[in-house]
């Protein structure tokens, strides 16, 4: 995760996440986001808007629980990718790749249910290979090192 290009986005889901999956098996989520600005003193109101790629079990995750309308909470970096069309025209998108991705609880509730422990290559598993979390230096007796971390 860097820690030097991040970006918190507090909005509406335009569309439905769309699920698909790489050729390499790894799961990808794309959806957007609209965030209104309002405008003062008479002035019309800003509308931002922002597509969202989200990886791997994330990405799973979001797929299975956000929809469209749904207010969330993304978090993640700016990354911008540029290509060339058929026509020989440049393009550029600046998109956001979330690290996480969260129901905001302003003006709704939302029931949790967990999810069972995968291991992974993210902070809290068991590294970029999966299996069992790490053993805990000076654990606890009661620490249960087959539980997750939270």
């Amino acid at each position: 995760m860097a820690f030097d290009n991040t970006v918190t986005v507090v909005g509406n889901v335009t569309r439905d996440p769309e699920l698909r999956y790489t050729s390499g098996g790894a799961a990808v989520t794309s959806f957007g986001v609209a965030w209104n600005q309002k405008g003062r003193d008479g002035q019309e109101d800003k509308v931002s808007f922002f597509d969202v790629t989200c990886w791997r079990q994330l990405a799973e995750n979001v797929s299975e629980s956000i929809t469209k309308g749904a207010r969330v909470v993304v978090y993640g970096r700016l990354e911008q990718r540029s290509w060339q069309t058929q026509e020989g025209d440049k393009r550029s998108k600046v998109e956001i790749i979330a690290d996480d991705v969260a129901p905001s609880l302003k003006w709704a509730s939302a029931e949790i249910t967990r999810n069972e422990f995968r291991g992974g290559g993210d902070s809290m598993g068991g590294g970029a290979s999966g299996g069992a979390p790490r053993p805990v230096a000076n654990a606890p007796s009661d620490y249960n090192l087959d539980e997750e971390p939270f």
